[in-house]
């Protein structure tokens, strides 16, 4: 298991290898973990050799010492991670689902030279002030009653509704995974996206990117990708109708086929 030791901001994070090929880093959300990705991962592993991440306070991966850290803070640990696995280069793709999206654009807006394409699921580059609001609300609560008091909330924000009722089994998984997340890295981490605004950031960010949304995502909504990719210099926007705000868990199939379209004609090599 590669890991991270860097300055007193970084701590020891899990970076799980599948497949052979060009190297792809999969980054997961924050109402979910690296495990969100096995719908995608042996089909995208007979192309690519994948590189999961597990972020600061997900599976084995530590938390971060500093109780406040910022967005581009925990973007430096991902940063730091790879190049200890050595996971660098324009050969290196990297998408990001969720918080984990928002966690990669302010990679690219600080290390962009050190991988090529990009793919932003589910993300945008600031929140409404009411969705901020969401955040506190969230952070609060886990900080004051430990994870078990947003499971039901996170569950809803995670899907679609029309993909609940057909796969009534999903909630239940969810609220297991959420279960084992650290409660203070994830009230952290409610805390950094509340506080984080990408917009003046964007245009320093060269990498050519596939932004992608989910129709019926309520947590990052279309709008939100749209304006993002309208802030990057070179970017591509779809969304994934019906889809809510995890693809590869809702639509595998249609994500994975976004995922090879823009990555065979943005080669990572």
């Amino acid at each position: 298991m590669p890991t991270s030791d860097g300055n007193p901001a970084v701590t020891r994070i899990r970076i799980d290898r599948q497949g052979s090929g060009p190297a792809l880093v999969l980054v997961h959300s924050l109402l979910t973990d690296a495990r969100a990705f096995d719908p995608v991962a042996p089909r995208l592993a007979a192309r690519f050799e994948l590189h999961r991440v597990w972020l600061p306070g997900f599976g084995g991966s530590e938390p971060i010492p500093d109780p406040s850290p910022t967005l581009f803070d925990i973007a430096g640990t991902l940063a730091e991670a790879l190049e200890a696995a050595g996971v660098t280069g324009n050969e290196v793709a990297v998408l990001g689902n969720g918080f984990g999206s928002f966690v990669c654009v302010a990679f690219a807006a600080t290390c962009g030279d050190s991988f090529g394409p990009l793919i932003v699921a589910n993300g945008g580059a600031a929140f409404s002030p009411a969705r901020r609001a969401a955040f506190t609300t969230m952070s609060d609560l886990v900080s004051g009653s430990g994870m078990g008091a947003v499971v039901d909330i996170a569950v809803q924000r995670i899907f679609a509704e029309e993909y609940l009722e057909a796969h009534p089994s999903a909630a239940e998984e969810r609220r297991a995974v959420l279960l084992e997340i650290d409660p203070g890295s994830f009230a952290a981490s409610c805390r950094a996206l509340r506080d984080m605004d990408l917009r003046p950031h964007l245009g320093a960010i060269a990498n050519p990117t596939l932004v992608i949304a989910g129709g019926a995502d309520t947590t990052t909504p279309p709008e939100m990708g749209a304006e993002l990719a309208a802030g990057l210099p070179d970017a591509e926007f779809i969304t994934l109708e019906g889809c809510g705000h995890c693809p590869p868990l809702e639509h595998p199939g249609a994500f994975a086929d976004a995922v090879e379209d823009f990555l065979d004609r943005k080669p990572t090599a």
